[in-house]
C-alpha cells in the first residue's frame, strides 16, 4: 500500500477495522499527510461520502487532494489548511458530522527527507522544523532565543534527555560565538555535550525531538483536540452530536510516550463518557510491516467508538 510519491502508511489494515468506513459516510483525516490513510478509506465511502482531508503544512495538502481524488472519483474531497485544534469549528462551520476521525500524529517522508524543512539532521539544511511555515518562530529562533535554564527543561520534558542541563549549556556557549542557523550545526553542538546513545541513536536525536514539538506546539495542539473530543461525548449523551456523529469512531497513531500517554488518557476519560475502547487497547506493527517500513517500528494506534444515540 504505496502512494503515488512513494509513501507507505502506517498500520493500514488495523486502521481501516478500528474506523470501519461504511458508503455515504464523512471521514475527518485530520494530519492527511501524503494522503496514504485517506486514499485507503475513501473508496470504502463511495458513493456520496465525504472526505475531509486536514493538513498544517499547504503543501502535503496540495499533493494529497488528488491522490485521494484518484482513488474514489465518486466521493467528496475536501481540502482544509490548519491545525487540527481547530477541526471542531471547521466541521461546525462546513455543516458536517464526522462518523470517523483519524489522527497520525508521525510525520510524511516528504517532510523527514527535505532538508529545507531542518526536521532532521541526515542531511544539512536550515534550522527550521516548522510543519506550517506561517508559524512566527523556527527553531532557529528558539535556540537564538531561550535561556539556558528554559531549554534545559525543554529538552529534558520533550526529548527526555537526561543529558539536557549540559546540552544547554553547550547550545548557550555556542550560540555566543556564531548563531546556529543549520541542522549540521545544532546536531553538532549536541553531540560535543554528551556520548552516544545506546542502540546507536544519534545524540541529537531527543534535542531535535524536543525542538520540534516546541516549535510546533504538538503536544498543546494534541491537548486541545483530545478536549474537543472529550466534551463532543460529553454533548452526546444528552443531545445530538455539534460535530461527531452517534457511533463516531476515533483512532490516533501515535510514534513516542509523549503523544502516547494523553492519548491514553483521554481514552479513558471517554470510556467514563459511554465510549468503547477497542479490544485490544492499543495495536502495534507486524515484524513484516516493520521490515517493510521502518517508520512503523515505534507506531502505536489507539481507538474508540462513540455510543449509538
Amino acid at each position: 500500500m504505496v502512494s503515488a510519491f512513494g509513501h507507505i502508511p502506517v498500520l493500514p489494515h488495523e486502521v481501516l477495522a478500528a474506523l470501519r468506513p461504511s458508503p455515504g459516510q464523512t471521514y475527518v483525516d485530520a494530519t492527511a499527510g501524503l494522503g496514504g490513510h485517506a486514499s485507503l478509506v475513501a473508496p470504502l465511502l463511495a458513493p456520496d461520502g465525504t472526505v475531509l482531508l486536514n493538513d498544517a503544512d499547504p503543501s502535503n495538502l496540495a499533493r494529497a487532494v488528488p491522490v485521494v481524488e484518484a482513488a474514489a472519483p465518486e466521493v467528496r474531497v475536501i481540502p482544509q489548511q490548519g491545525n487540527f485544534a481547530e477541526l471542531p469549528h471547521v466541521l461546525r462551520r462546513k455543516g458536517l458530522c464526522a462518523d470517523m476521525l483519524l489522527a497520525d500524529l508521525g510525520f510524511a517522508s516528504s517532510q523527514v527527507d527535505d532538508p529545507a524543512r531542518g526536521l532532521s539532521f541526515s542531511k544539512d539544511g536550515p534550522l527550521d522544523m516548522r510543519l506550517d511555515r506561517s508559524l512566527p518562530m523556527s527553531a532557529a529562533d528558539l535556540v537564538a532565543s531561550i535561556p539556558e535554564s528554559e531549554l534545559a527543561k525543554l529538552i529534558e520534558e520533550l526529548g527526555e534527555d537526561r543529558h539536557a542541563r549540559r546540552i544547554a549549556r553547550k547550545v548557550v556557549q555556542a550560540r555566543a560565538r556564531t548563531p546556529i542557523v543549520t541542522t549540521a550545526a545544532l546536531a553538532e553542538v549536541v553531540r560535543s555535550a554528551c556520548p552516544p546513545a545506546a542502540g546507536g541513536i544519534d545524540p541529537a536525536t531527543r534535542t531535535f525531538q524536543a525542538i520540534r514539538i516546541a516549535v510546533n506546539d504538538e503536544l498543546g495542539s494534541l491537548e486541545a483536540l483530545l478536549g474537543h473530543i472529550e466534551r463532543e461525548a460529553e454533548q452526546l449523551a444528552t443531545g445530538p452530536g455539534r460535530w461527531l456523529a452517534p457511533g463516531a469512531r476515533i483512532a490516533f497513531l501515535t510514534f513516542h510516550s509523549l503523544e502516547d500517554r494523553p492519548v491514553k488518557r483521554s481514552f479513558q476519560r471517554l470510556q467514563s463518557l459511554g465510549c468503547t475502547i477497542h479490544d485490544p487497547a492499543f495495536v502495534v506493527a507486524t515484524p513484516e510491516e516493520v521490515a517493510r517500513n521502518t517508520r512503523s517500528r515505534s507506531a502505536k494506534l489507539r481507538s474508540v467508538t462513540f455510543p449509538m444515540k
